[in-house]
């Protein structure tokens, strides 16, 4: 008869819980798709006397998650912590030494340290899966893995961070302001103990560096992402979008080019009535572009007990069936190292800038644009607000290497009153 697959848990928060249940309510279901029962060990936490709303008693406990990596009981070590660092890599890695699979949702860990969490798992003969690390229940990293393994991937573009998505979408829906709904968002618990790992596109970056390395075969290199949050964004900002045609999202994109691998994550306005513009709430979305299938686009909740843990038994379900893969797709040997790369490839700004009331102030403007080679598209100026004049310009198709130049010359003019904010257009 088959021997069960036993997991151990490190990490017993809304994920580490959610995969308890599932266990539990489809213990049949998970046998007669697998071959083989799935049970738990041992778990381990930081907390024994929490309520967690679930009953752990009939597990051993661990208080190091190190030692819960190495029991001779545990087949596969199941890293729910989070951190890039600490416990969770040591145990990781101490799981790895020990013959265990793992089977983790920490994107940062694996954004900082995957390369050589790769080669440590090649090496030991193990794997290592992640399905859970990125876009919670949206099976992309299989899509990517598996289903279009035939493809040379040319582009791959989403929004992967519920809560900016929430931010962004309830500033628009109820009229609020960035600050307000933050504080709304925060006190929900949507957003992380550190918020700027959410709102400063850090964490959607750990996940487009992640795919990126799949998609094109290079090594993890979360430093070449380029970074820029949400937080200067304005209900006017919103509104303004909106009256164009466009919507605000956090929008993440990678592409290999002849110079090398661009990596972004910053706010872009795209078409309201795109599948991306369309997106509301806590959703996630990812854009997958390959040679041969054209665009596939893949929706879903991006976060939460339920989803993020039916990622994570989708990867105990292929450790039990006996499917074997590297961890990016490819041995980890063969992972290139890419340059990084800003993108070059020419589009519409979205410019919002607020100007001292003085004859010849735009005029300055427009002359610094001009020189830099930036062409006006469209402007409009709103009511004054004291002695600051709202003026908003919507550019032709520029680089953002050029845009860069006028918004540095924009800084030397004496008619700013503060920073301009500029937001690329993204056609999708």
């Amino acid at each position: 008869m088959t021997q069960p697959l036993r997991l151990g848990i490190a990490g017993l928060g809304t994920v580490g819980v959610g995969v308890v249940k599932i266990i539990r309510q489809q213990a049949a279901l998970l046998t007669a798709r697998t071959g083989r029962e799935i049970v738990i060990s041992a778990v381990s936490a930081r907390s024994r006397g929490k309520d967690r709303g679930v009953a752990l008693s009939g597990y051993d406990w661990e208080d190091d998650p190190v030692v819960l990596a190495r029991r001779d009981d545990v087949d596969v070590f199941i890293e729910l912590m989070g951190g890039s660092d600490g416990p969770a890599k040591a145990a990781t890695e101490a799981a790895l030494a020990a013959g265990k699979d793992v089977v983790t949702a920490n994107k940062a860990m694996l954004a900082m340290h995957g390369q050589a969490l790769a080669e440590s798992a090649e090496a030991a003969g193990r794997v290592i899966r992640f399905e859970a690390a990125v876009a919670g229940g949206i099976p992309v990293i299989k899509a990517l893995t598996e289903g279009l393994a035939g493809n040379q991937i040319t582009r791959v573009m989403g929004v992967m961070n519920g809560s900016c998505n929430y931010i962004l979408t309830r500033m628009e829906s109820a009229g609020l302001s960035y600050e307000q709904v933050f504080d709304e968002a925060n006190g929900l618990g949507y957003l992380e103990a550190d918020p700027e790992l959410d709102v400063g596109g850090i964490d959607a970056g750990h996940k487009l560096s992640l795919l990126s390395a799949i998609a094109f075969g290079t090594q993890v290199d979360f430093d070449g992402v380029e970074l820029e949050g949400i937080g200067r964004i304005k209900i006017e900002d919103i509104r303004q979008a909106a009256d164009m045609g466009y919507r605000i999202k956090l929008l993440g994109v990678a592409q290999m080019t002849g110079r090398g691998l661009e990596q972004r994550m910053s706010p872009c306005l795209v078409p309201a009535d795109s599948p991306l513009g369309q997106l509301e709430g806590g959703t996630n979305m990812v854009v997958l572009e390959g040679d041969a299938v054209g665009q596939i686009v893949l929706r879903g909740a991006g976060a939460g007990e339920g989803p993020t843990a039916s990622a994570v038994m989708g990867d105990v379900c292929d450790i039990a069936r006996g499917f074997r893969l590297c961890m990016f797709g490819q041995p980890a040997a063969t992972l290139k190292v890419a340059p990084s790369a800003r993108s070059t490839l020419p589009a519409p700004y979205y410019l919002r800038m607020a100007l001292q009331d003085k004859p010849g102030a735009l005029a300055k403007i427009a002359t610094v644009l001009g020189e830099a080679g930036v062409s006006i598209h469209r402007m409009r100026q709103y009511d004054h607000v004291n002695d600051s004049a709202p003026v908003l310009i919507v550019t032709h198709k520029t680089t953002r290497a050029e845009l860069d130049v006028a918004l540095a010359a924009m800084a030397k003019t004496d008619v700013m009153t503060e920073a301009p904010v500029a937001l690329r257009i993204e056609m999708v």
